[in-house]
């Protein structure tokens, strides 16, 4: 590996001052006592381990892992068709953000084993697109009291205005593995997301850490340019398909490559990134190994196909029990939920010898083709706890509808989602004005650490993937037809916990989660289309203390910044504004 001495630095900073319904904090003096996280004993982590409540007790590494993000309008040929993109820092998936449980980021640098590319972790954000706004979204990260570091424009924050920059902070109260891509329009899906890594303890033993591996389904024509058309239409077919941002199409284009040596084992950190593709994901003759599920280890299963929806993230293991030859690895996207032109040839190649080229002739496993999520019964959380019984509860109908211009437009309760770039729900909260209640589908939770139940159904034929900020929810049941508290399947006991679950076609899932966080936070259908068409709402969660957490001369500035670039130029806001 290569590092820059300059980036080798790492910043150290103060803690900052919580109050006392925040995590506590254990000194670092102590850490390493205990034992050293190894490939013999990956459960330990210096005096922690995986019976750590991290949701209570994070350890105090006094670090601060600094990263710079820049923006840039470039074009590549991620699968040899050119096309315009949006990258960070040029490349796609943008940098890993790399730190270790209890790390404030705020980060060091890193090479990508799969992609050479160099990487360094305060995250400082500068946009130098030449006519967007943007926000970046730290996907799954809690953001305990730090609510504005959220970064989802017309919620947390104004868009930042080309040519100005913004420095996010927070802390790494849990750990595994996640990614953060932007909150503003479609460009997640242009080119704008990149991995974190965040070290910790795991539910089983492996040799070498290989980083985080993107699914992306992707398309010759820019997301941007479809919208109208998915605005009109629905859901476009798109081109292909990107495993860790490359792929081949026709003659053109490149496979992924990575190599095993026999008897080893390997953790692959799966996230998929796709604007609306459900993946099943699998590698030929080989069993995978599953350690965790967005940001919560599990009590690790076997499987031989992996179902990992839009914006799920899974921790794999794989053994490499052959000891030569080529094996496909599949990304295989679910027709029962979306459509892709080169559904069959999303493809990468496992290798036991680097310098073999030939092409494998292995088979794929069976699988049915649905969008539905892993059972419930192999997601077990390693960390026990139980939902307590509803204290709170909401039930949202999803339905689908055409506006007065004949767009499509998502629904949650009857109510489509349009928030206001210009001014932000936290700046709205600082000003106490109140008027963010009746612009956009806000939820108001003002009692302190109560139970909430949401209640979220559909009838029509298409699942969703429904992802909550500022929370793990608990993963109470799900199931088809209407919801009937006499007859759901609901579970208290050590429910699965995540941040995206499946909401089934025609069907319905019961979430729960504590109001222990206070701020303003999205839940939202994380299929691109439907997030740009109105599928969000927003919580107002203990309202009283939100103020406080507040910079306001960041939010403001900001703000100044954005309404002074528009008043510069034709900008339109044509979607939600998430």
């Amino acid at each position: 590996m290569r590092f820059s001495p300059f980036l080798l630095a790492s910043f150290l900073a103060l803690t900052s001052s919580r109050t006392s319904a925040a995590p506590h904090i254990s000194s670092l003096s102590s850490l390493g006592k205990r034992c050293t996280n190894s490939a013999s004993d990956r459960a330990c982590w210096g005096d922690y381990d995986l019976s750590t409540d991290y949701y209570t007790t994070v350890p105090d590494t006094g670090v601060t892992v600094e990263v710079y993000l820049e923006l840039v309008n470039t074009t590549a040929a991620l699968d040899g068709v050119s096309r315009d993109v949006l990258l960070v820092n040029g490349t796609f998936p943008g940098p890993t953000i790399i730190a270790n449980w209890g790390d404030t980021v705020g980060s060091i640098p890193f090479i990508n084993p799969w992609n050479g590319y160099l990487l360094s972790k305060v995250v400082h954000l500068y946009n130098g697109l030449t006519n967007n706004g943007t926000g970046i979204h730290f996907h799954g990260i809690r953001q305990n009291f730090t609510t504005q570091n959220d970064g989802v424009p017309s919620v947390t924050q104004c868009p930042l205005a080309p040519g100005e920059s913004i420095t996010y902070t927070w802390r790494a109260t849990q750990y595994g593995h996640t990614w953060y891509h932007s909150h503003f329009a479609l460009q997640a899906w242009e080119g704008v997301l990149g991995g974190i890594i965040i070290n910790g303890p795991a539910t089983s033993n492996y040799d070498e850490d290989l980083g985080v591996l993107f699914l992306n389904d992707w398309n010759h024509e820019t997301f941007s340019a479809l919208y109208y058309d998915a605005e009109v239409n629905g859901p476009p077919t798109l081109d292909n398909g990107l495993i860790n941002g490359t792929n081949v199409y026709g003659d053109l284009g490149s496979r992924f490559n990575m190599t095993f040596t026999a008897g080893s084992s390997y953790r692959i950190r799966l996230v998929n990134g796709a604007i609306d593709t459900h993946f099943k994901f699998m590698i030929d003759d080989h069993n995978l190994t599953v350690i965790a599920m967005d940001l919560v280890p599990i009590v690790s299963y076997s499987t031989q196909v992996l179902s990992i929806g839009m914006g799920q993230r899974y921790d794999i293991i794989v053994n490499a029990t052959e000891t030569s030859g080529n094996y496909w690895i599949r990304a295989i996207p679910q027709t029962a939920c979306s459509n892709n032109d080169n559904s069959d040839n999303i493809k990468g190649i496992l290798k036991y010898d680097s310098t073999n080229t030939t092409e494998p002739d292995t088979s794929a496993y069976s699988y049915d083709d649905n969008c539905d999520d892993e059972d419930s019964s192999d997601l077990v959380p390693y960390l026990s706890l139980d939902a307590s019984t509803d204290t709170t509860e909401d039930d949202f109908a999803v339905t689908v509808g055409k506006n007065s211009d004949s767009l499509f437009r998502w629904y949650m309760a009857g109510t489509t989602f349009v928030a206001e770039w210009d001014d932000p729900t936290l700046l709205q909260i600082y000003n106490n004005d109140t008027d963010y209640t009746t612009s956009s589908h806000v939820i108001e939770l003002d009692t302190a650490n109560e139970w909430v139940y949401f209640i979220i159904e559909t009838t029509g034929a298409v699942p969703h993937p429904i992802h909550l900020h500022g929370h793990d929810f608990y993963l109470l049941g799900t199931g088809t037809g209407t919801y009937d508290s006499s007859t759901a399947n609901i579970t208290l006991t050590n429910p699965p916990r995540r941040d995206v679950a499946m909401l089934p076609a025609s069907g319905f899932m019961v979430i729960a989660f504590q109001t222990d966080n206070p701020g303003t936070w999205l839940m939202h259908c994380h299929i691109g289309w439907h997030t740009s068409e109105g599928f969000d709402l927003q919580l107002v969660e203990r309202y009283s203390e939100i103020s406080g957490l507040i910079d306001y001369d960041t939010l403001n500035s900001t703000c100044v910044a954005w309404d002074s670039y528009v008043s510069e130029g034709d900008i339109v806001q044509d979607d939600s504004g998430v």
